[in-house]
C-alpha cells in the first residue's frame, strides 16, 4: 500500500502546500486548448456561412445541404427558389444552401 500512497503524504494529513492557483491550471490550459482548435474555428465557419447565405442573389449556382446543384432563380427574405433542370424548380430556405459553386458549374454536368 506504500506504493500507492507516500508517506510524507500520509503523516502530514492532507495535500501538498500551493495546491491553490496552481491546481486550476491544468484545467485553464485545457480551456484555452478547447477555445483555439474547437470553439472559435465553429465561430469563423459560422460567420462565413451567415455572410455567403445573406449575400445570395439570382443567377449564383449553389449546393443545398441535400446535396441538390442548382442556380437561383428568385429570392425571397427566407426562401430561395433553385432551378436543377430546365423547367423544374426547387423553393428550399436560405439556410440549407450549403456551398456557392463557380459560375458554368451546372453546365459542365
Amino acid at each position: 500500500m506504500e506504493f500507492f500512497i507516500s508517506d510524507a503524504l500520509a503523516q502530514a494529513g492532507g495535500s501538498p502546500q500551493g495546491g491553490g492557483l496552481l491546481s486550476l491550471l491544468p484545467l485553464v490550459v485545457i480551456f484555452v486548448v478547447f477555445y483555439f482548435l474547437l470553439i472559435r474555428p465553429q465561430q469563423k465557419r459560422a460567420k462565413q456561412h451567415r455572410e455567403m447565405v445573406a449575400a445570395l442573389k439570382k443567377g449564383d449556382e449553389v449546393v443545398t445541404g441535400g446535396g441538390i446543384l442548382g442556380k437561383i432563380t428568385d429570392t425571397d427574405d427566407n426562401f430561395v427558389t433553385v432551378e436543377i433542370a430546365n423547367g423544374v424548380s426547387v423553393k428550399v430556405q436560405r439556410h440549407s444552401v450549403a456551398q456557392m459553386m463557380p459560375k458554368g458549374t451546372t453546365k459542365a454536368s
